[in-house]
């Protein structure tokens, strides 16, 4: 009886074994790989943007990229009829729209009241104090999309423009003029320049030579026309961007639109449509 058992004991080990081989240990250089092949894929991970964002795909072979940041109490989604609009343009078959969400965060200014906001605001007015860690770091998580783009889609950044309405325009100005890349463009709509006792020795080389539309209203209580015309006057005088001629992608298209309050027009959208066509053609 005891040899039987030893017997059964035996078959039973090699059954198990032929259905679960052994694996050999591995060595000290197999462990660096698998060790670097697992860094990989956490900086692989690591790779993909924080900011969730929609995207409203091109229509014919995707060559060029729109990330267009939304205002205040905005998500990505309030800019989807405006991307579906722009992209049955034939002119604009080949461009993809990246519509990112903001964080939600308390705003100062709104009485505290917890909104979609891309920094704190603590007063409406173009001399007052502003949030600069958080207008930074949603600079930093936009440029971040922008990296996606560039690195895992493979757009190049001569053509991927990044624009914005309101807040958004601010942060537009803030993350594509001090970023590391060259744009094919920037697109301000009713905004503002952030940060303007630092910009300057914040902008990047790049700065000067990338191709600026900017339009605002004549009736904006919100960004009042002063402070759009000393804004745009900042990014002329102090970082050397041109003014833009009649027909031409180069330097700061300034347009104001009468009676136009905080909120966009027809005829400015048509022409933000006409600097995305000459910033990024077909």
């Amino acid at each position: 009886m005891f040899y039987w058992t030893i017997i059964v004991g035996i078959l039973a080990a090699l059954l198990y074994r032929l259905a679960y081989p052994l694996h050999p240990v591995p060595s000290s250089e197999q462990l660096i790989v698998e060790s670097k092949k697992t860094i990989h894929e956490k900086e692989s991970m690591a790779a993909a943007p924080i900011l969730k964002y929609l995207t409203v795909p091109a229509v014919a072979k995707h060559t060029a990229t729109v990330i267009f940041v939304h205002g205040l109490g905005d998500t990505g989604n309030g800019w989807r009829p405006v991307a579906d609009m722009f992209k049955v343009d034939p002119a604009l078959a080949h461009v993809k729209w990246m519509l990112p969400h903001s964080p939600v965060r308390p705003v100062t200014a709104n009485m505290g009241i917890t909104m979609p906001s891309w920094f704190d605001i603590y007063s409406f007015g173009f001399d007052t104090t502003e949030d600069e860690q958080g207008m930074v770091k949603s600079a930093n998580m936009i440029n971040e999309l922008v990296k996606y783009e560039i690195e895992i889609n493979g757009i190049d950044p001569s053509r991927i423009v990044l624009g914005g309405f309101s807040q958004g325009g601010a942060m537009s100005l803030l993350s594509g003029l001090t970023g590391d890349h060259k744009l094919a463009g920037i697109a301000v709509m009713s905004g503002w320049l952030p940060m303007k006792n630092k910009f300057k020795e914040m902008a990047s080389k790049n700065a000067a030579s990338t191709p600026v539309f900017w339009g605002t209203g004549s009736a904006d209580p919100l960004v009042k026309l002063q402070f759009a015309k000393m804004s745009s006057e900042f990014l002329v005088e102090q970082l050397g961007i041109p003014v833009a001629k009649d027909g031409e992608l180069k330097g700061l298209d300034y347009n104001v639109y009468d009676g136009l309050g905080h909120e966009t027009t027809p005829q400015e959208l048509e022409d933000l449509k006409k600097f995305i066509k000459m910033a990024i053609p077909k």
